[in-house]
């Protein structure tokens, strides 16, 4: 997500490599089919860490690289946490989940984007929306509009964490990473805009 007069590099930074961990930590990754395509979900034992939209084959290869970089080593066959978030996903497209509840590894976000990421994740329910403004506002930033906009098109938990969400203050629905098209059909699903007609 942008700032209204802005678009902004894809929300989940595909050509952005983090800074490497401290040390090896263990993690997983699995590809999930949704009706705004393939979402490559990764997690670690404390919690989903990365979901990268239109996750075909490229895509995938290129953020696998990057978290066998962060994370110090290759992936493990699986982790609790990611069957749980592709369980909670799959009921979210399914229209029959509101609230996520699996825990999120912040470990690819940091300072001023992490804070207005965790006020997001908790403070703007289902079928709500914000602001770039309010959102500033409610980390206690007013002048922070526009690192407001940043800070949502670094989120490395999108849908999850709903940077989608996130509208401009003239009435527009703002840029998004993952696509307007992929933001008009996540707040069409919630009922803030009118489903497609096809």
């Amino acid at each position: 997500m942008t700032h209204a007069e802005q678009d902004s590099p894809p929300a989940t930074a595909p050509d952005a490599a983090p800074e490497p961990a401290a040390a090896r930590r263990d993690w997983a990754w699995t590809r999930l089919e949704t009706p705004i395509g393939p979402l490559l979900l990764a997690a670690t034992r404390a919690g989903l860490v990365q979901v990268v939209f239109h996750a075909d084959e490229r895509t995938t290869r290129r953020a696998l690289t990057r978290l066998e970089q962060f994370f110090g080593g290759p992936p493990l066959s699986g982790i609790p946490h990611l069957a749980t978030a592709a369980t909670e996903l799959s009921a979210y497209f399914a229209d029959q989940l509101r609230t996520f509840t699996v825990p999120l590894d912040w470990s690819l976000s940091s300072g001023f984007s992490a804070r207005v990421l965790q006020v997001l994740a908790t403070d703007v329910p289902y079928g709500g929306v914000v602001g770039y403004q309010d959102l500033a506002d409610r980390v206690g930033e007013p002048g922070a509009a526009r690192a407001v906009g940043a800070a949502m098109g670094s989120n490395p938990l999108p849908v999850v964490v709903p940077c989608h969400r996130v509208v401009a203050s003239d009435g527009g629905i703002g840029g998004f990473g993952g696509g307007l098209e992929t933001k008009r059909l996540l707040l069409a699903l919630e009922g803030v805009l009118p489903a497609p007609l096809f």
